[in-house]
């Protein structure tokens, strides 16, 4: 929602750089990896290379499997889902609805993520071969040839069927499925969808289907789908979107969503059906994958170099996280992100209904601001290029679109408005939002060196080191302290934070998680405010949080080499040098 804070060790003095950190412009030959945490959560170094041999999609969030043993995760973070174990031991995984597991090389299992009924307490032992995770429960294969379940059973989805004889082990929300060594498949859980809702149909997901020589199974929500040794997909289950519904063709690998189904072809292309609406029914136009995965809303497949491609719903980037390690400023909006590399060019990710996570071409860009649904670009030539929603229909919480001109330093981001610092050290907004609480309406002056934006209202920074606040103030969010000691400020939901001269936060405003009472000490040199919490960036590279935790987004945060902070709703973003 705000501005990027950005610290450059020997680079020039601290009190400079505080104020640089404000203006959001970026000055420096660092680059650094972007780090999320909290709701959303991923490591933009992850991505940097190409050696991924497995992968696996949750409901929101995804798994890979590195080359080494090692786990990335991705995506929603609510649970921890998108948080794996260290260790580079690892020789399966498997995604369930909000938990997910991880298979050793000794046979042990691994779980995380929700555990609401069991389903991320494995069962002890070093026997196992392989594992599922579906909506609220889990399997796994023992080398003898047997199943266990656990977790959420009341369809009886976690109570397997007696017998030695399997080899592979699938998960849906509220079935499963186990393929036999012989080729055929057993199903249970519930058979019966809807018996309670209007549908009234038999959709027969955990039933099992007409006999044949089958290879690979796949779950899905209500669906299930089987892939025979011939190349040809049998589907069966709840159709009302097709999902049951396989297209002719040549397959060697499948996988299965909610409402969707996918597969791979023989010429490695992808082929989609079922329900495309949040484009992950539509096939991409590739032809360069080995398998696929499939989420509620969303795919990824893995591609022949290693890389991951993904597509369809994207509200917590778990289709387009950020990969690389030249990142050189970063900022977070409510349910999107974006970065700039060090050569100049924004990048996007989260939430793009509006357009907000699809930024600009060109790689002459030094500052970005990302607000709930828009975002805003500052050009070399201090030009602002601006994303996402417009005042089309003109409702007021839209934007009428930045102001022309060359003369912009810094820009901000809020909720439903948005400003602009200029050369002359004046403030200037283009937000049709004025009327309410004239948190659009910026005080009159030259003197600003800074500007930060809250959901619904506005601070600015004076040369004298005071504080102006301006719009929404029904928690005093928009009444700073009195004083001319600060350097930096942010704003944050309906809090404010300040960083003053002698390193110091202070804090002001609605207080309900503890956000606007920032720790003490003297050591602070870049702030950033969240909806519900708070961080602050120490002298030695490390972050403390506050505030709100309740997806972990204050952390706290392991580790040190922070350079830059930012926040916004329940997730929190930082650039992190290697």
């Amino acid at each position: 929602m705000q501005f990027t804070n950005i610290y450059k060790k020997n680079f020039m003095s601290f009190a400079a750089v505080a104020v640089l950190c404000c203006l959001c412009v970026v000055q420096s030959s660092f680059a650094a990896e972007i780090l999320g945490w909290g709701e959303i959560a991923f490591n933009s170094g992850d991505f940097a290379g190409s050696d991924f041999v497995s992968i696996s999609s949750g409901r929101y969030h995804n798994l890979a499997l590195r080359s080494d043993g090692s786990i990335v995760a991705w995506g929603q973070n609510d649970y921890g889902q998108a948080t794996p174990p260290d260790g580079n031991d690892f020789i399966a995984i498997a995604a369930g609805g909000w938990h997910n597991l991880a298979l050793r090389s000794d046979g042990g299992i691994v779980c995380w993520g929700d555990n609401d009924h069991g389903q991320g307490t494995p069962p002890e032992g070093n026997d196992f071969t392989a594992i599922a995770g579906g909506g609220l429960h889990s399997l796994a294969l023992k080398e003898d040839g047997s199943i266990v379940g656990w977790g959420k059973d009341y369809c009886g989805q976690a109570t397997p069927p007696d017998g030695n004889d399997f080899i592979a082990v699938a998960a849906g929300y509220e079935h499963s499925l186990a393929l036999r060594s012989d080729g055929s498949i057993v199903s249970w859980g519930r058979v019966y969808y809807g018996q309670d809702f209007d549908w009234g149909d038999d959709y027969g997901q955990g039933s099992s289907p007409p006999a044949g020589d089958y290879v690979a199974i796949a779950a899905g929500g209500w669906h299930s789908v089987a892939l025979r040794r011939d190349g040809n997909i049998i589907c069966w289950g709840r159709n009302d979107y097709a999902q049951a519904t396989p297209p002719a063709g040549n397959y060697i690998a499948i996988a299965a969503g909610r409402w969707h189904s996918l597969a791979v072809k023989q010429d490695s292309s992808v082929v989609c059906w079922g329900r495309n609406s949040h484009g992950q029914g539509a096939s991409p136009s590739l032809a360069e994958f080995t398998t696929v995965a499939a989420g509620d809303y969303h795919n990824i497949a893995l591609k022949k170099d290693g890389s991951i491609y993904g597509w369809g719903d994207d509200l917590y980037a778990q289709t387009s996280p950020p990969d690389g390690n030249d990142f050189v400023a970063v900022a977070a909006g409510r349910s999107h992100g974006l970065g700039i590399r060090d050569y100049g060019r924004i990048i996007g990710w989260g939430r793009n209904s509006e357009g907000q996570a699809s930024p600009p071409p060109g790689d002459d860009f030094i500052a970005i601001a990302a607000g709930r649904w828009h975002s805003l670009a500052l050009r070399q030539d201090g030009s602002i290029v601006d994303s996402g929603y417009r005042n089309d229909y003109n409702r007021w919480w839209g934007s009428l679109g930045p102001p022309a001109g060359n003369d912009i330093i810094a820009i901000a981001a809020g909720a439903k408005h948005s400003l602009a610092l200029k050369s002359d050290g004046s403030i200037v907004d283009w937000s049709n939002y004025s009327y309410m609480e004239n948190q659009a309406m910026p005080p009159a002056g030259n003197d600003y060196i800074a500007i930060a934006t809250g959901w619904d209202h506005s601070l600015a920074l004076r040369q004298d080191g005071s504080i102006v606040g301006w719009g929404s103030d029904s928690d005093g969010q928009a009444s700073p302290p009195g004083g001319n000691d600060y350097i930096a400020i942010a704003a944050g939901g309906y809090h404010s934070l300040a960083l003053t001269k002698d390193g110091r936060v202070v804090g002001w405003g609605y207080n309900e998680s503890d956000q606007a009472v920032p720790p003490e000490g003297t050591d602070f040199i870049a702030i950033a405010a969240g909806a519900y919490h708070s961080l602050a960036l120490t002298k030695d590279g490390t972050i403390v949080g506050w505030g709100d935790n309740y997806y972990g987004q204050a952390g706290p945060v392991i580790g040190s080499g922070f350079i830059a902070i930012t926040a916004d709703g329940g997730y929190s973003l930082a650039l992190r040098e290697e």
